[in-house]
């Protein structure tokens, strides 16, 4: 099975990059972020008609995150729990049987949280520990569990281009950093650092300055894997090619393949 995360940025404005990579990269199960349309705005029957049952939760203009799955959901679950006061379109949760049973996937949006120092950071920062909260709780269950999604977290220095320029940055902080590793810690694995060690490969560029034909990117894109699908991971792959597509977003897509 193969499991794709891709930040968009924007649904209808890279509806023809998103069909024709689907067409292509054919996913079994595609998660999509920063949608940026409420749910009833989101062009279900473009997916449908490729053969994807459909979620969205959605939000005009901002954030946003969709699932796409060829096979049909058991469950679906919006909003991150922890704090009902927070309307941001940022989570979305899905069971779906397998032939060896059910696998559970979470899509997030991370929040971004720049200019470190400021409210934007503390949500950030609060966010992350409602997600560790959550994922806690699912690996009781002792059942597959992807985490797949835009995390706006930079790991380590080996996933910038240049370290040095990002050190105030809310997705290199410090503080951002020990999130990401306390939810490592739980015993969630990295799939492309499972099966890649090669520094430098990124899945975002800026639009600004040249990024992207400089190659001057950062891996913030991640799929986590409990236990039991790392134990069924077989390769996890970016492909940089849509950046250079026409009207591409900043982000590319990063899968996975599990034996199931």
């Amino acid at each position: 099975m193969k499991i794709a995360t891709w930040n968009i940025n924007g649904v209808k404005a890279r509806i023809d990059a998103a069909t024709t990579w689907l067409k292509s990269a054919a996913p079994d199960i595609a998660c999509l972020q920063e949608i940026k349309c409420a749910d009833e705005a989101f062009p279900i029957q473009v997916f449908e008609d490729l053969g994807y049952n459909v979620a969205v939760h959605g939000q005009k203009g901002f954030n946003g995150v969709a699932l796409l799955s060829k096979p049909p959901f058991d469950e679906v679950t919006p909003r991150l729990a922890g704090d009902p006061d927070d309307v941001q379109a940022r989570y979305l949760e899905a069971v779906i049987s397998v032939p060896s049973g059910a696998l559970r996937l979470l899509n997030i949006y991370l929040p971004n949280g720049n200019p470190s120092g400021t409210k934007k950071f503390v949500y950030k920062l609060a966010w992350m520990s409602r997600l560790k909260e959550r994922v806690k709780s699912l690996l009781a269950l002792e059942e597959p569990l992807v985490i797949a999604g835009d995390f706006n977290v930079i790991p380590a220095p080996e996933d910038v281009y240049n370290p040095s320029a990002w050190m105030e940055d809310a997705l290199f902080r410090p503080e951002t950093r020990a999130h990401f590793q306390a939810l490592l810690n739980l015993g969630l694995t990295d799939a492309f650092r499972a099966c890649h060690d090669e520094p430098h490969r990124y899945t975002f560029w800026d639009y600004q300055a040249g990024a992207w034909q400089k190659n001057q990117g950062l891996r913030i894109d991640h799929l986590l894997l409990s236990p039991q699908a790392a134990d069924r991971l077989v390769a996890c792959e970016i492909d940089p090619a849509p950046r250079g597509w026409e009207k591409p977003s900043d982000h590319v897509p990063i899968f996975i393949e599990l034996a199931v």
